[in-house]
C-alpha cells in the first residue's frame, strides 16, 4: 500500500508540472504575457524552490524531484512572461 501511495504522490507532481505547459504554449503562440500574473508565478516558483530544498535536506527524493520538474515548467512561464513584457 505504501508503494501505491508513493507512486500516486509522485504522479501528482507530474500532473502539476504538466498544468503549466498550456500557459507556456499560449504565451509562445500569442507572443504576449499580458494576462499572466508575475506575482503569482514568482510565488509558485518560491514555493517550489522551498519544496526542493526541503526534499534535499530531509532526503525525500520524490518531493525534491517532483518540485524540481514543476519549478522548471513554472519557471518557463515566469521567464517567458518577463521576456514578453519587456520586449
Amino acid at each position: 500500500m505504501k508503494e501505491i501511495v508513493t507512486f500516486i504522490f509522485g504522479l501528482g507532481f507530474v500532473f502539476n508540472s504538466a498544468l503549466f505547459i498550456p500557459q507556456i504554449i499560449r504565451i509562445l503562440k500569442t507572443k504576449s504575457a499580458t494576462n499572466v500574473s508575475l506575482v503569482s508565478f514568482a510565488g509558485f516558483n518560491m514555493i517550489q524552490l522551498n519544496g526542493i530544498l526541503y526534499g534535499h535536506y530531509y532526503n525525500d527524493l520524490i518531493l525534491m524531484y517532483g518540485n524540481f520538474i514543476s519549478f522548471i515548467t513554472c519557471g518557463a512561464v515566469t521567464l517567458l512572461a518577463i521576456y514578453y513584457r519587456n520586449k
